[in-house]
């Protein structure tokens, strides 16, 4: 069974990581991001070696987003991010082809292991499985 596995953040987290704290993040070091990519690549090496990656990556700002809407008139409209009343948007995410739930509920916690600075926020990860029309979700 496919499933996707999405970690959250904000602008304000994106910010902190590029040393630019606030009252909603604490500012990271650069140990502290190069700590959290070493982190990920390992986690990423182990889903391939395993066979369970399908694809994996992590998005850039919230910032650098774009939304694309139905406008009253019927025409797309279009709106260039960060956007202020969004709090956490999909910072990254894998699909996965894994054996059961539990499986990628172990994923995910392996997840909520990756180091960060105290005080900086956490996230829930979500899981999702991905619907391939068989009925089986």
């Amino acid at each position: 069974m496919k499933y996707l596995v999405m970690v959250q953040g904000t602008q304000e987290d994106y910010e902190a990581m590029q040393g630019k704290g606030s009252e909603n993040s604490v500012a990271w070091s650069q140990e502290d991001v190069q700590a959290m990519y070493a982190f990920m690549g390992d986690l990423n090496n182990d889903l391939a070696e395993s066979g369970e990656m399908v694809d994996g990556h992590g998005l850039a700002e919230p910032a650098k987003t774009r939304h694309v809407t139905l406008g009253d008139d019927g025409k797309a409209a279009i709106t260039d991010g960060p956007y202020s009343e969004t709090k956490e948007l999909l910072a990254g995410y894998w699909v996965l082809d894994c054996a059961s739930l539990e499986r990628a509920t172990e994923i995910a916690e392996r997840v909520l292991q990756c180091p960060q600075p105290a005080g900086a926020p956490t996230y829930p990860v979500v899981i999702r499985p991905i619907d391939d029309g068989s009925g089986d979700v």
